[in-house]
């Protein structure tokens, strides 16, 4: 399911216009609009939807690692990345 059809799925099953459905989705997942999950995780606080999955920001230390194509040894900064972690209910859904 890409954007679209989640858009058009959210319109269906809850009356909204597809532009509000849109903008509900912006206003929640952008990145580029500062959307509210990217914008609490940028401020280092995450974002947990009980029953769903927890979103969170994690750090990864710096560290070597190695061009594959020259065998050179090179610094790989550190650096903060996005994670999800499914919650409980997600799990047992997926799974039946």
């Amino acid at each position: 399911m890409n954007k679209t059809e989640l858009r058009d799925a959210l319109a269906r099953k809850t009356g909204l216009t597809k532009r509000d459905a849109e903008d509900t989705l912006n206003a929640l997942f952008s990145t580029e609009r500062g959307g509210i999950i990217s914008s609490e995780l940028r401020a280092g606080r995450r974002v947990q939807i009980t029953g769903f999955g927890t979103f969170e920001q994690r750090k990864r230390k710096a560290r070597t690692g190695r061009n594959p194509q020259t065998g050179e040894t090179i610094k790989i900064s550190a650096a903060r990345y996005p994670a999800f972690k499914a919650g409980k209910g997600l799990k047992d859904r997926v799974d039946k």
